[in-house]
């Protein structure tokens, strides 16, 4: 079975009574709540001992789930650098929404991550580009949701590997708003929906979504390569 971790920073649902209410347990809980049917979920949060993240947490992860949004400047680089080391050898990573901003999620990329955003309780049609690709597998030609915090580009993202969904709002704006990267042996996807006052995640297709983005990073046979110093293959001389 695919070890699942999804790690929340879990601040807003704490001070916010409307955040609260869409998400009483967490944002982490309830992605577990529908992530439990098909995998081994733990969840770990910013205010934990190392933000539980630790070596034998992430050693035993296959994909990483990745929410934050107030408090990315509170990860520590040290965590943040042994993420990076365990999507290199071939963990999955799964950011969502407001994580385009992590630590993480900026050191992969290279770049600044920015874009341009607008919370107007507007209608977000995210349209289904890849019909054929595993993550989209179940999900239509497009998803509907009814509120969503606005994403606009221009997303400072490097160009994806795939280009999943584009996301249309109802104030005219579009958005890259589901794309793939490959880092080392690790896949990557992200994915827009999420704002903590929307209740997105508990949308059946976006839910769809991410059970598929799971399957599709969890980490193949593949071997991961040896660097450095190295003897050569064959005998010969110089």
């Amino acid at each position: 079975m695919i070890h699942v971790t999804i790690w929340n920073e879990y601040r807003h649902e704490k001070t916010d009574e409307k955040v609260k209410e869409v998400y009483p347990e967490g944002i982490h809980e309830q992605l577990k709540s529908f992530l439990n049917e098909e995998f081994m979920v733990h969840t770990a949060t910013l205010d934990e001992v190392e933000h539980g993240l630790t070596e034998a947490r992430l050693n035993e992860t296959d994909v990483l789930i990745w929410w934050g949004h107030i408090a990315h400047d509170e990860v520590d680089d040290e965590i943040v650098n042994r993420v990076h080391t365990r999507v290199l050898q071939g963990m999955g990573l799964i950011v969502l929404h407001s994580g385009h901003f992590s630590k993480i999620f900026k050191k992969l990329m290279g770049t600044s991550c920015d874009l341009k955003w607008c919370e107007a309780n507007e209608r977000c049609r995210i349209w289904n580009i890849a019909p054929s690709h595993p993550i989209t597998k179940g999900i239509g030609e497009w998803i509907e949701l009814e509120e969503e915090e606005m994403y606009g580009e221009h997303f400072d993202i490097p160009t994806p590997d795939e280009l999943i969904f584009i996301n249309w709002y109802q104030g005219g704006e579009v958005f890259r708003g589901g794309c793939t990267y490959t880092r080392g042996n690790g896949k990557i996807f992200y994915f827009q929906p999420g704002h903590e006052t929307y209740p997105s995640y508990y949308n059946a297709q976006v839910q769809r979504v991410i059970k598929n983005a799971i399957y599709w990073a969890a980490p193949t046979d593949s071997v991961y390569p040896t660097y450095g110093h190295h003897h050569a293959l064959e005998n010969f001389e110089v």
